[in-house]
């Protein structure tokens, strides 16, 4: 999904092409069916090839992913997420720590 977000869209062999350690061509295949399958992208053909393009957006792609964690792996507690997050980091910038109460200061407004 990553690849098809930053090139908007591609071949089965450009996405190969642009993945740092690529699993082999037929697995690709399979998980670009899965991922129509899923509704997550669409396809056209171009010629004798398909070329694929995502569905909806990285932000939401990235929130049903975390969401699927967090429900997986944390009992559906994000708080359990967030904590553990922070345990496992290696140190957090004084920045990042602002920019976390922000977002904490802001989610006890919107009463969250």
């Amino acid at each position: 999904m990553d690849v098809l977000f930053r090139l908007g869209e591609a071949t089965a062999d450009e996405v190969l092409t642009e993945l740092p350690d690529p699993p082999t061509n037929s697995a690709i295949r399979f998980t670009l069916r899965t991922l129509i399958e899923k509704g997550r992208i669409t396809h056209r053909r171009d010629g004798r090839r398909f070329v694929y393009k995502p569905t909806g957006s990285p932000r939401r792609a990235r929130r049903s992913a975390l969401r699927r964690v967090v429900d997986t792996f944390f009992a559906g507690s994000t708080s359990r997420a967030v904590a553990s997050l922070l345990e496992e980091s290696k140190g957090l910038s004084g920045e990042e720590l602002d920019e976390l109460e922000r977002l904490v200061s802001r989610a006890r407004k919107e009463g969250r």
